[in-house]
Formats: C-alpha cells, sequence, structure tokens
C-alpha cells in the first residue's frame, strides 16, 4: 500500500498577483470608457437641440417675451381673444393657447369680462395676468396648452379609443404649422382637422349633430395629430371616440361648477359700451 503524502501549498506573501494586474488594468479601461463617453455626449449636445442640465423655459417666461399685438387699455369682448391670439408665438413652453368655452362665455354670453393693462408696452403676460386677477377667468397649464378656462370647463377632454392603430397613427400625424381660429365654427375647422390627419371625422359639414358644439378660439404652434383633436375638443366642449379610420366628435356634457355670481337678469344689463 502507497501511502498519499499531501504537499502543503507555499504561503504567498501576495495572492494572485497577476489577478491583481489585471484588476488595475481594467479598472483604468472603464475609467477611460467613462471619460470617452462623456466627451462625446458633450460634443453631440448641439446636433441634438439640447444642452446638458439645461432648464426648460415656463410658460410665463416665454409670454413675457410676446408683446400684445395691439396696445389695449382695456381687455373686453370686443379685442380680448383675438389680440390674445394674434399674440401667441412659437415657443418652447406650451404648443397651444385655447380659450375655452367658459372663459369665451364670459366675454360673449355673460359679457361681463373686462380686465385693465396698465403697462406702457404690455405682454401676453400681462393679459394673462389681468385676465385672472380681474374676471373670473383662470389659467392652467395641461401639457402641451395653456388653457384659459372658468371653474365649470373639464381640463381634459373624454377620449374612448376603440381601435389602438389608429390612435398611434394620430399620434404621428401633424396638424397645421401654424393655426389661428378666433370663435371659429365647427364646419370650419372640421375639414381642415380631416384634412391634416387624413382620416375620417365625424360630425360632416352642415349637420344638426354640430350645432351644439361651441365655437373654436386657439392659436396653435407644431401640434401632432393627437394634441390636435385634444385642442379641439377643449376649445368647443366635445368628446371623442378613436375607431378604426374614423374619428366621431360628440358634445360633452359635463361641467364642474356652476358659472359665479351670476344674476338671473344677466342679459337685462349691457356691457359698459352700452350694446
Amino acid at each position: 500500500m502507497k501511502l498519499l503524502l499531501r504537499t502543503p501549498l507555499p504561503a504567498f506573501s501576495h495572492p494572485l498577483p497577476a489577478w491583481r494586474g489585471e484588476g488595475r488594468e481594467r479598472g483604468s479601461f472603464y475609467i477611460c470608457l467613462r471619460k470617452a463617453t462623456f466627451i462625446l455626449l458633450a460634443a453631440l449636445a448641439p446636433f441634438l437641440g439640447t444642452e446638458p442640465l439645461a432648464a426648460q423655459a415656463s410658460w410665463q417666461e416665454e409670454f413675457a417675451k410676446m408683446p400684445l399685438i395691439e396696445t389695449a387699455p382695456v381687455l373686453n369682448r370686443h379685442n380680448c381673444v383675438r389680440i390674445m391670439l394674434g399674440s401667441f408665438r412659437r415657443n418652447s413652453a406650451v404648443k397651444a393657447l385655447i380659450f375655452m368655452p367658459g372663459a369665451t362665455d364670459e366675454f360673449y354670453f355673460f359679457r361681463r369680462a373686462r380686465a385693465t393693462v396698465t403697462n406702457t408696452s404690455p405682454t401676453l403676460l400681462d393679459a394673462v395676468a389681468a385676465l385672472t386677477n380681474q374676471t373670473y377667468i383662470r389659467a392652467t397649464e395641461v401639457p402641451p396648452f395653456l388653457v384659459l378656462h372658468t371653474a365649470e370647463d373639464p381640463l381634459e377632454p373624454l377620449v374612448m379609443v376603440e381601435d389602438q392603430r389608429t390612435a398611434d397613427r394620430m399620434k404621428k400625424k401633424h396638424f397645421e404649422k401654424h393655426a389661428l381660429f378666433n370663435d371659429r365654427d365647427w364646419d370650419f375647422v372640421q375639414p381642415i382637422l380631416a384634412f391634416d390627419l387624413n382620416i375620417h371625422i365625424t360630425p360632416g359639414l352642415r349637420v344638426h349633430e354640430s350645432n351644439h358644439f361651441f365655437r373654436h378660439s386657439l392659436a396653435e404652434y407644431d401640434l401632432n395629430g393627437w394634441d390636435a383633436l385634444r385642442a379641439v375638443a377643449l376649445a368647443d366642449k366635445t368628446k371623442f371616440t378613436v375607431k378604426t379610420k374614423k374619428i366621431v366628435f360628440e358634445g360633452d356634457l359635463r361641467y364642474l361648477a356652476k358659472p359665479a355670481n351670476l344674476t338671473p337678469d344677466f342679459l337685462l344689463h349691457p356691457d359698459d359700451d352700452g350694446r
């Protein structure tokens, strides 16, 4: 019988030196890779259209850069919507300015919205501030829009998607590069919307179903098809259903509150211009 003797392993004062050297090389490699990646991203930043860690401007900052197209000491039902929509410009904060039905009712139906602008060189921000401080109209950012509304207006349209492929296709479509609808009815807006989105939209023209849609007051730049549908629905107080190759609009009967401080005889009192 042979006895197998185990030979003790030699003691190493620095075990696995090759492995440690490899680790140093591997660590240096990863450090160099991270530096190269950072340098590459910094070089590409101008071409990507963004700057590292740059904060996006707020709508207030952008509106402060937009002078009113017309100086009016008082904003009222005869000039306000026209001036504010005409003063809206392309910017990095919001793509559309929308007057919802509650806001336009304050001008055209209740005839009580008036706001004094005291600045010598007023901007769109001054006009928004005057309205929100002196009338029942509010301003709320509903990305990518700034919405002027009252307490009665729901701030997101009701949307039902029955065909997801059609909905996805709308998000890839492009609406007008710039559109301005000042008190425009459905028969004006519907053909533009249907043509740009290349889809069948109902109701059609001159039909009873659209008689109760509110008139559209909005200005926009570069909306995609989906946001254009949302903007129109907010402006005319409708809801829409996405079907296969078809969009169906219907009246939205929701309201969140009654108009504030409304007297029963409001129609008997003319505005300050006597009209």
